[in-house]
């Protein structure tokens, strides 16, 4: 393509692709073109990039290092742009350094490699399209942006304690249970959760029994709808004796005292109450 006024197009071979390149040369000018010395920082800023992003491509040899005026300070030409450029769009696109490197040995990125980071891209769209969605739940309901992801919705509702607790039952188990989880919590509206979180760390054993009695139905029909509960074996993120070990650590570092042996007495009394009656029964027979 010839552009501007007294210029005549000339034509120019890439030796890879073998294509004709017609560039505008201006008429009179010396073929090897005008003495150009950039100094990094005016690199930088031509290629719209930092100086210390150029001096990282030189120490992973993606970019050659250029000659020195007398004075000592780097002197940059066309080349050094061109693969300035070169290297920034591969990086635009996503495509690894170090897969730069090999692109710059052998003449091009593998496709093998495009198509990974097109997953890779395709994976954080998702996860940023989810992220939006959350924000929405987030701005809409009021809730705290810390929030658990998905109990947005009822973050305004639980006490520091339990979403605590949810947080760390985010790496305990996998995604179907942290679904059934949302639903409980959602569905659980009962009012000796308020009375729980209430209690005093110097609550009597009375206080405790009776608070404790009151709260084992409310677990026993989250163990009757959810049977995964009293095996979750199949949900869990991490092995049966770090998640055993972490649920108790996380109990006792977030609940106080009175609040833990609650929980204990009444998840005690709700796996009775589902028991099946013929094993219940094995309970009151004679000795």
């Amino acid at each position: 393509m010839t552009r501007g006024t007294g210029h005549a197009a000339e034509p120019v071979r890439t030796g890879r692709t073998d294509r004709i390149l017609c560039v505008s040369v201006p008429m009179g000018t010396d073929s090897k073109g005008p003495d150009v010395a950039w100094s990094t920082r005016e690199l930088a800023e031509f290629a719209g990039t930092t100086v210390n992003t150029i001096r990282h491509y030189h120490r992973l040899g993606l970019l050659e290092e250029p000659d020195r005026r007398r004075n000592g300070y780097k002197q940059y030409g066309v080349p050094h742009l061109v693969c300035l450029l070169r290297i920034r769009r591969l990086v635009e696109l996503g495509v690894p350094l170090s897969e730069i490197g090999v692109a710059r040995t052998n003449g091009d990125v593998p496709p093998e490699v495009l198509r990974q980071v097109d997953a890779q891209l395709a994976a954080e769209i998702e996860r940023l399209s989810k992220a939006r969605s959350d924000i929405a739940v987030i701005l809409r309901d009021g809730a705290p942006a810390d929030a658990p992801a998905g109990f947005a919705s009822v973050a305004p509702r639980l006490s520091d304690a339990d979403t605590s607790l949810i947080h760390v039952y985010t790496r305990l188990y996998d995604d179907d249970a942290m679904k059934d989880l949302q639903r409980m919590t959602e569905t659980d509206n009962d009012p000796v959760n308020a009375e729980m979180d209430a209690l005093s760390p110097d609550a009597d054993e009375a206080t405790r029994q009776d608070l404790a009695e009151r709260l084992a139905p409310v677990i026993a029909r989250n163990l009757t709808e959810y049977p995964w509960l009293t095996d979750p074996g199949a949900h869990l993120a991490k092995s049966e004796s770090v998640t055993m070990q972490t649920f108790v650590d996380a109990v006792v570092a977030i609940y106080n005292p009175a609040q833990v042996d609650v929980l204990t007495r009444a998840s005690l009394i709700a796996h009775r109450l589902v028991r099946p009656a013929s094993e219940a029964g094995d309970d009151t027979s004679p000795g």
